[in-house]
């Protein structure tokens, strides 16, 4: 895989780029702004570009503004953004078009999860923090109101990206039972069989997202 990283920390951006190449990916730049970061974007076309949330020039939001952009210009170049802490309501629009992750920092040092969040970010799918989720889950939403509480855990995990296989590793339940639940949250979101099942479990997702930024806007 062919990566971007952009990064102000150099020391971070030197670690990340050694365990990058350890495990085999290409990182074609490291660059420790924005700017610098989009031109080597546009200049490798890469798989994937990792980015810091906040990174210079503004130190603020640049990094999740550079991932929108990137975003319009290519859209089939995945888009991971990390964190120190975090920052939920940055994910949300993001993730609607798929090849989008969202991690804290902490989450490389588990490199076999953070490697298996690049594939599934790179090959058109999300990877959302747990810590993100758990956030968004705090305080309910009565859009999700049918669902138990056992189905609010499947869906909290397909937010995180996870495969029903995934799934049913964390939870420790059979295949069957997890596609059972998946089909049953689908149904009570209202997310019928008029298009395809891999469309209908983002759409689950976004409605799960949506429904946890509007309580937080209220």
């Amino acid at each position: 895989m062919r990566i971007v990283i952009g990064e102000d920390s150099a020391l971070f951006r030197a670690g990340l780029r050694s365990l990058l190449t350890e495990v085999g990916h290409d990182v074609v730049a490291d660059t420790p702004d924005a700017p610098s970061t989009l031109a080597a974007v546009l200049e490798h076309r890469p798989d994937l570009a990792i980015l810091d949330i906040r990174m210079p020039p503004d130190h603020a939001d640049d990094g999740a503004r550079l991932a929108a952009h990137i975003r319009t210009e290519l859209p089939d170049t995945g888009v991971l953004l990390l964190s120190q802490h975090v920052e939920s309501r940055l994910s949300v629009d993001l993730v609607a078009a798929g090849h989008f992750g969202y991690l804290l920092k902490d989450r490389v040092l588990d490199v076999g999860d953070f490697t298996a969040a690049l594939e599934r970010v790179a090959t058109g799918g999300s990877a959302l923090d747990p810590e993100v989720v758990a956030r968004l889950m705090v305080g309910g939403s009565t859009a999700l109101t049918p669902l138990t509480t056992r189905e609010r855990e499947v869906l909290a995990l397909m937010a995180e990206g996870l495969t029903n296989s995934g799934i049913a590793a964390r939870l420790v339940l059979t295949d069957r039972t997890v596609e059972t639940h998946v089909s049953r949250i689908l149904h009570k979101l209202g997310l019928g069989e008029t298009t395809t099942n891999e469309h209908r479990r983002v759409l689950a997702v976004l409605r799960y997202l949506e429904s946890h930024r509007n309580l937080a806007n209220n």
